[in-house]
Parts: structure tokens; C-alpha cells; sequence
């Protein structure tokens, strides 16, 4: 079998190629993918889910920091500022930095969102209700954790946009609609920094009871300097939006192409059940996996089911790969709202990078779903879903959907 896992195109036309993963995790689990040979340099695929939770939890062998943890190779010149960014860190450094994020989004601080939200999700559906139809993406899946991040920030809505464009300038360089002429992202990220800074200012003057005067506090003698703040603002702000708006566009399609799952959910909902409202957001992440891979750079010789990796080697572990692991998930390729257990990677695969906002994310897609289910049931999809153009996150841009209300 022909492999590439990594061409964008690939993503845009058909999605995630899981036929290639299926015959990598049965064949070639460790996988010494070549690259292509125009800055892209080889690297270590790893499929299996096993394996990726090995990689995941091992941060001393497997390092984010050394060549960061996204997959382009990095230029010199931006290591240093990048190293400061969680995402692209190692204990213990990263272990001091997410002690003091941890403190805004315990499983206390975000229960306190529900009502919120669901106020959020009656809104989007109120906007386009009299239409009876709607794009899915631009209307519902996007704006949610967008109003959501205003919240968390104490950021007006009306910046939702703002904050919109810059995660697709800075997460969808492969994508010629996101793309902007001559722009590698670094002025995205310049304006969202000076937008971060405006915040800090802010709320240094004026405190209050949101994530940013949290980060802003001293607690023990540990605090974020002003570069580490404007890089979690870019983290929040990017990982807040396309996985959340991702896994809930995904899932919409999910339930398109799998009609008896929607009528599962609505049965259960008409009978005054709840069970499957504590399974189906997981669910929907396993199936969508909206985050499709991250990179790691080998800091020793080791080896991964007897195959030797050398000190320096780039590894990348398949989320969307280990999703589907036959040896993990019953029927894999079923798209089960009731599936339990579901010990899905699809918040990272433990270990320090573990998703920060897990739980923020699952109470959005089921109040989210919550509220489709009671006032758009009948929803159908009315034109094809368009996806996004890049081998990193799983994305769909647009998706033309009917309903009545």
C-alpha cells in the first residue's frame, strides 16, 4: 500500500485516511515514514494505541520541547519564544506552567458554565431559526466556543470574530481560504499577543471572577510573565476553538451518516432518560478525533515494538490511528453513542499533555447536542461537508444543514 499521512490534500478530499492507518497498525505499527524531501524530514508514524499512550507518557524520552510539538520542523529563530508555550513543553517545566493554568479550569470552575452555555446554544439557535436553514459550522459549531473563550477571557462577545480569524490564520496555513498572502501566521500571532496584553491591563486595573485575573495572581510565589500569558491567550484561544468547534461539526456528519444514533438519543430524550448524555460527547471525539496527530523528538536511543528509534528521530503518534484500534474498541468503525467503556485518546493520550480543557469540551458538545436534539430534530444535511485542508486537525468548514423549529 501506497503510504502518506501527511499530504494535505489527502485530508481535504476524503478526510482521514483510515483505510492507510487500518493497514499500518496490522503491517508496520512503527512506521519510518519518509518525508519529502522539500524541508519535510522523515519521521517515526506510530499507530497503535498502545503505543501512542507509551510515547504520551514518557516526555523524558519522548520530548515536545526539543523540536516543538506541531508537525512543520521548526526554524531556529522560533524555538525559543515557542519553548515558552505549554503545548511545547516538558516536566517540569511544564508541570510548574500547568499548576498555575490548572486553577481556571478544575471541574468546579466549569460546571459554573452550563447554564451559560446553554443560554449560548438557545441564542445560535434563536438567530437562525426563522431561516430554516443554515450553515452548521459558521452558525452553530463555530460560534459556541468562540462566546465560550469570550467568557473564559472576560473578552466581549462581539471579539468572537477577532478571535475566530486569528485561530484559522494561525492553525490553517495549508488552507488557501484561511491562508493570507504572505502570512506564516506570525502576524496572527502578533495581533493576538497585543490583544492578550490590552486584556492583562485590563484586568490588573480591574479584576474579576475570570480566567485571566486568575492567571494574572501570584499563588505560592509562582506567576506567568507577560510572555508566557500572551502564549496560553494563543493556546486557549486556538485550542478552545477548532477542537471543540471540530468535534461538534464531525459529530453532526457522525449523525447524519448514522440516522439510527440521532433517533437513539431523541428515543431516550422522549422517555426522560439521560444515560447516553454521559457517553455520546466522548464518543463523538473518539469518531472525530479532531486533533489528528502531534509531533515528539526521541531524546535517546529506544525502541517501540522491537523497532530501534535513535536519539533525534522525529516521532508523530496518530490520534485518529489509535481511535480506531481494533485491539483497544469493539467494532471500531461503528460510530456508537452508547459505546462503554471508551477509553478514546481523543484529549491526548495521558500523561502531561493530557487536554487541560477535557471537560470544558464534553459539557459543550452535550449541551450543545442537548439543545439540537429539543429544537431542530428533524435536522438534515442539505449539501456536501467541505473540509479543511491540513493534516492536523479534522476539520470541516462548511456544512449546509435544513431544520425546522
Amino acid at each position: 500500500m501506497d503510504i502518506d499521512l501527511v499530504n494535505p490534500d489527502f485530508y481535504a478530499n476524503g478526510g482521514i485516511p483510515h483505510e492507510q492507518f487500518r493497514w499500518l497498525r496490522e503491517n508496520a505499527p512503527v512506521y519510518r515514514h519518509h518525508g519529502d524531501g522539500a524541508g519535510e524530514t522523515d519521521f517515526w508514524a506510530i499507530t497503535r494505541f498502545d503505543d501512542v499512550v507509551h510515547v504520551s507518557r514518557h516526555p523524558e524520552i519522548f520530548s515536545s520541547r526539543e523540536k516543538l510539538a506541531l508537525f512543520p520542523e521548526p526554524s531556529e529563530d522560533q524555538l525559543a519564544m515557542q519553548r515558552m508555550m505549554m503545548l511545547n513543553q516538558d516536566p517540569p517545566e511544564h508541570t510548574r506552567k500547568r499548576s498555575i493554568v490548572n486553577r481556571g479550569f478544575t471541574p468546579r470552575t466549569i460546571g459554573k458554565l452550563e447554564d451559560h452555555i446553554r443560554a449560548i446554544c438557545d441564542g445560535l439557535i434563536d438567530e437562525v431559526a426563522g431561516r430554516g436553514e443554515a450553515d452548521f459550522v459558521h452558525d452553530i459549531s463555530a460560534p459556541l466556543p468562540l462566546y465560550v473563550i469570550c467568557e473564559l477571557l472576560g473578552a466581549p462577545p462581539e471579539d468572537r470574530e477577532k478571535i475566530f480569524d486569528w485561530s484559522n490564520r494561525l492553525i490553517a496555513q495549508d488552507d488557501p481560504d484561511y491562508r493570507a498572502p504572505e502570512d506564516d501566521g506570525m502576524a496572527a500571532a502578533t495581533e493576538l499577543y497585543a490583544y492578550a496584553n490590552e486584556l492583562a491591563v485590563r484586568r490588573r486595573e480591574e479584576p474579576r471572577d475570570d480566567i485571566v485575573t486568575k492567571l494574572l495572581q501570584q499563588h505560592g510565589g509562582e506567576e506567568l510573565s507577560v510572555d508566557e500569558f500572551d502564549l496560553f491567550v494563543m493556546l486557549l484561544t486556538v485550542a478552545g476553538n477548532e477542537t471543540t468547534r471540530n468535534a461538534a461539526s464531525g459529530g453532526m456528519l457522525a449523525f447524519f451518516e448514522n440516522p439510527a444514533q440521532w433517533q437513539r438519543l431523541l428515543d431516550e430524550r422522549a422517555a426522560g432518560g439521560d444515560r447516553l448524555a454521559g457517553t455520546f460527547p466522548d464518543e463523538i471525539v473518539r469518531w472525530v478525533s479532531p486533533v489528528n496527530l502531534f509531533k515528539r523528538t526521541a531524546m535517546k536511543d529506544t525502541e517501540i515494538r522491537g523497532q530501534r528509534i535513535a536519539e533525534g528521530d522525529k516521532v508523530v503518534v496518530f490520534y485518529s490511528s489509535a481511535n480506531r484500534d481494533e485491539g483497544v474498541f469493539a467494532d471500531p468503525y461503528s460510530f456508537d453513542v452508547g459505546r462503554d467503556p471508551n477509553p478514546h485518546i481523543g484529549f491526548g493520550g495521558g500523561g502531561p499533555h493530557f487536554c487541560l480543557g477535557a471537560h470544558l469540551a464534553r459539557l459543550e458538545l452535550r449541551v450543545l447536542f442537548e439543545t439540537l436534539l429539543a429544537r431542530m430534530p428533524g435536522i438534515t444535511q442539505t449539501g456536501d461537508a467541505r473540509r479543511l485542508r491540513s493534516n492536523f486537525i479534522n476539520g470541516i468548514k462548511e456544512m449546509p444543514v435544513r431544520f425546522a423549529t
